[in-house]
């Protein structure tokens, strides 16, 4: 199971973003401040870390300098939203940055692209009579494999980790094709298309008019 730890004094939202995550399948341990947070990743192995940059007793500029040789991919999560922080957060070598207040959907896809790019998601999900290894990048129904081609497999990931949560057209888009979304394209609604057809979850994959695609039980 994928281990995150989220660093983030500030419990509230600590606890929100670790329910959600739970919820998407993921393992998570909170720090409440930067010392702690360093104890932990001394202790334990951790395949993500959700950082704050404004922590008690070490900041996040700081505890980030000491997971860099761990080879361990850093989100920033902070308030800290001018131009100038994005930047040097970015140039310390931060995977994403990501600045508060945020969409819980949009923290779940950013997760998932870092994720994704390190090789770090290699768990089975399932729904309904269809099950993913993520190791292997396999998806099958029943027993038989479902020939999807990279975008639906990874399409069909995301709803996977979000079943009843209504995903925003832009955040799918950027989460699969990791770019940014532009309104006048088809390709997601083609995607979906032939995502319905290869899966038959034609009644369980929604389209929510005006918003995005949502899948339910």
């Amino acid at each position: 199971m994928v281990k995150i730890l989220i660093v983030e004094d500030e419990r509230p939202i600590s606890d929100l973003i670790k329910m959600n995550l739970s919820d998407a399948g993921y393992l998570c341990t909170t720090a409440y401040d930067g010392l702690a947070a360093a104890d932990l990743l001394e202790e334990q192995s951790f395949d993500l870390v959700l950082l704050d940059i404004m922590l008690p007793k070490v900041d996040g500029y700081e505890l980030f300098e000491y997971i860099k040789p761990m080879k361990i991919p850093v989100i920033f999560l902070t308030a800290k939203g001018s131009l100038e922080d994005r930047v040097k957060g970015l140039n310390l070598g931060s995977e994403d940055y990501i600045v508060k207040p945020f969409e819980i959907v949009e923290l779940l896809a950013r997760v998932q692209v870092v994720l994704r790019r390190f090789h770090k998601t290699d768990e089975t999900l399932s729904f309904a009579d269809i099950t993913i290894n993520t190791e292997i990048r396999q998806a099958k129904k029943g027993e038989q494999p479902l020939e999807l081609t990279p975008k639906e497999y990874e399409l069909l990931t995301l709803f996977f980790r979000n079943v009843g949560t209504t995903l925003f057209r832009e955040h799918i888009y950027e989460a699969v094709w990791e770019k940014e979304y532009m309104e006048e394209t088809r390709t997601l609604d083609l995607h979906m298309q032939r995502l319905r057809k290869k899966t038959g979850l034609d009644k369980q994959l929604k389209t929510i008019y005006g918003i995005g695609y949502r899948l339910e039980e």
